[in-house]
């Protein structure tokens, strides 16, 4: 099993900054893919970034050039770092890893709120 916890949620105001931290633990070897995704009330969970196992990222187009995704494989640490935040990235957080082959994972986090007033 794989347990993900995040923390970094809060109130900001637009054009202020959070940062997201996501505590891995349990089965982390060997994860696929880790990521954010967000979900804001009545939409969908969606992905807001994600980081593969050879180092690449990608992110949401609503996002690039504001967040950045980051891993701290010492602490088993993954990381949203958020910067000129808008209205419109007010959501809860989760955090998810994957793996695939002979044992496959597909865990989430509790998630975090993150609110930006305007």
């Amino acid at each position: 099993q794989v347990q993900l916890v995040e923390s970094g949620g809060g109130l900001v105001q637009a054009g202020g900054s959070l940062r997201l931290s996501c505590a891995e633990s349990g089965s982390i070897f060997s994860l696929n893919k880790e990521g954010w995704y967000r979900q804001a009330p009545g939409k969908q969970r969606e992905l807001v970034a994600e980081i593969t196992s050879d180092g690449g990222t990608h992110y949401a187009d609503a996002v690039k050039g504001r967040f950045t995704i980051s891993k701290d494989n010492a602490k088993n640490l993954l990381y949203l770092q958020m910067n000129s935040l808008k209205p419109e990235d007010a959501a809860v957080y989760y955090c998810h890893a994957a793996r695939s082959g002979w044992w496959p994972i597909d865990a989430w986090g509790q998630g975090t709120q993150v609110t930006v007033s305007s």
